[in-house]
């Protein structure tokens, strides 16, 4: 664990006034258990539910300002994809917040520094440490320039927002004026724990099969099986 919050403010280029919140980002719940109730430390989890609303208005706003040519439910989409926990986790990682993190002792024995979900979740506290100690712009800078950067535009040219199912559909028909078909294969399991195999034909050629504990799920395994296959 590096303790030396300063080395984060000099990669960020922002010097906090309010140390205290800046550290807070930092503390996991975990620590709290291994901690005197008298040291007086706070989790970080009202933090990362501020900055989660932080970003869900920046990401708003961002999009409304540079893509005025997108629907509701398109920004619906792309804000769904942009802001989920992986991509979250990998700014995180870019920025090396793991090291800083307090943890419990069981934690830092399962890796709770390189946890996708923990890691997402000090992104979000971090937002929020920035935007009540320099203001909602800073903030919305930072998540442009830490989140979006040159991803954003690649997720809306190549339409990485769409679900597998949607982009195969808008493959075949830009191609092959055709919509896949889908076939369940067979079932497997009992009742309450089924495995479901669908196949996509494309034009009566297959082009992908999925395995899934729906059938859903399965469809949208095999349409981004067959979306590689076309590519």
């Amino acid at each position: 664990m590096n303790n030396n919050l300063s080395d984060l403010e000099n990669k960020l280029g922002l010097s906090f006034k309010n140390k205290e919140v800046l550290k807070n980002v930092f503390i996991h719940r975990s620590f709290l258990n291994e901690v005197e109730q008298t040291d007086n430390f706070a989790s970080n989890e009202k933090l990362e539910f501020l900055g989660d609303s932080v970003l869900s208005l920046a990401t708003s706003i961002y999009l409304y300002k540079n893509y005025t040519n997108l629907t509701e439910g398109e920004y619906t989409d792309i804000k769904a994809s942009i802001v989920r926990t992986e991509s979250l986790a990998e700014v995180s990682r870019g920025l090396n917040l793991g090291q800083y993190l307090y943890l419990s002792k069981g934690e830092e024995k399962g890796k709770g520094r390189e946890k996708t979900n923990i890691l997402a979740d000090l992104f979000e506290a971090l937002i929020a440490a920035i935007f009540i100690d320099f203001g909602f712009d800073v903030a919305y800078d930072f998540i442009v320039k830490h989140l979006f950067g040159s991803k954003l535009d690649t997720i809306i040219v190549s339409k990485l927002y769409l679900s597998p199912k949607s982009r195969l559909q808008e493959i075949t028909q830009s191609l092959y004026k055709e919509l896949p078909v889908y076939t369940l294969v067979e079932s497997t399991g009992p009742d309450h724990k089924k495995n479901f195999t669908v196949s996509v034909k494309v034009c009566g050629q297959q082009r992908g099969i999925g395995v899934g504990k729906s059938k859903k799920q399965a469809e949208e395994r095999a349409a981004q099986n067959a979306v590689d296959t076309l590519k």
